[in-house]
């Protein structure tokens, strides 16, 4: 499996910057976030290719991408033409959001429409399109997200689970049952953790409970047991390490570090 670095820490940051910190902190690759304010803007797809040369140039593949596209449009297009080009063979897609005021059925219809497009044009492109579980959305969890991949060519659609943000929104399930449902499809995993800490009592007297992110050593996600069962599985995809620290840059940076040298650990030690 590879381990990489999800760049989206290094926010605000040139493009050469970003993958000097990147390989320095030690990781096998990299996942690069397409974002406005990053090292690489969706508004020049033709970055997508000096980015991969540019994180080669330092020893770093790019085997993944993170563009937000929900339309699978032309400007969608170019986005995963230029990744193609640039040999990243797996692109994580955005969020199809759940509405509240509508019925659920008619949002589904309306993302697997989405779906269908986006799956000719990862045919086109020989290149893998995914869909994260992620709160507040119609696939935050395994059996939400099954629904809409159900039907849809593995090769060209895959899932991508996240533990934590499963616990810490309302797609928690047992994670077994998440890679289970999602197995033919699964292809990658977002790597961090989280946990819930009790705040204040409000008026009425009922507590309030707050979220946070922590290091994978210290949050509620069990990584001591998913990562030998993603070594005893054979699992060959890419571990995306999110450091989305509420701290100073530096001291996420130390952080990501840490959690490297945990997640390493945890590999070497299911494989013993």
């Amino acid at each position: 499996m590879d381990i990489a670095y999800f760049t989206k820490t290094l926010e605000g940051l040139p493009l050469e910057k970003a993958a000097e910190i990147a390989v320095g902190l030690g990781f096998d690759c990299a996942d690069l976030l397409i974002r406005d304010g990053h090292a690489v803007c969706p508004d020049r797809p033709e970055e997508i290719v000096k980015a991969a040369k540019r994180f080669a140039a330092v020893g770093l593949r790019t085997p993944m991408a993170t563009i937000d596209a929900t339309r699978p449009d032309d400007a969608t297009s170019r986005l995963l033409g230029c990744c193609g080009e640039a040999g990243i063979g797996q692109v994580r897609l955005g969020f199809w959001r759940y509405d509240p005021s509508r019925r659920w059925k008619a949002q589904a219809d309306e993302a697997r429409r989405d779906l269908d497009g986006f799956e000719r044009l990862a045919e086109r492109f020989g290149i893998k399109l995914t869909v994260q579980l992620h709160g507040g959305t119609l696939h935050s969890s395994g059996a939400l997200a099954a629904q809409l991949l159900a039907g849809r060519d593995p090769s060209r659609i895959g899932a991508y689970p996240d533990p934590a943000n499963q616990i810490i929104r309302e797609g928690s399930e047992d994670w077994r049952l998440t890679l289970d449902l999602l197995d033919p499809w699964f292809c990658c995993m977002g790597v961090k953790n989280c946990g819930w800490f009790p705040g204040v009592y409000g008026a009425q007297g009922h507590r309030a409970w707050h979220s946070d992110w922590y290091g994978l050593d210290e949050g509620m996600v069990p990584w001591n047991e998913i990562i030998p069962h993603l070594v005893m599985n054979g699992f060959a995809g890419v571990l995306s390490v999110h450091s989305q620290y509420r701290l100073p840059r530096e001291q996420a940076l130390d952080k990501a570090r840490a959690d490297l040298a945990h997640l390493r650990r945890l590999v070497a030690a299911a494989k013993e």
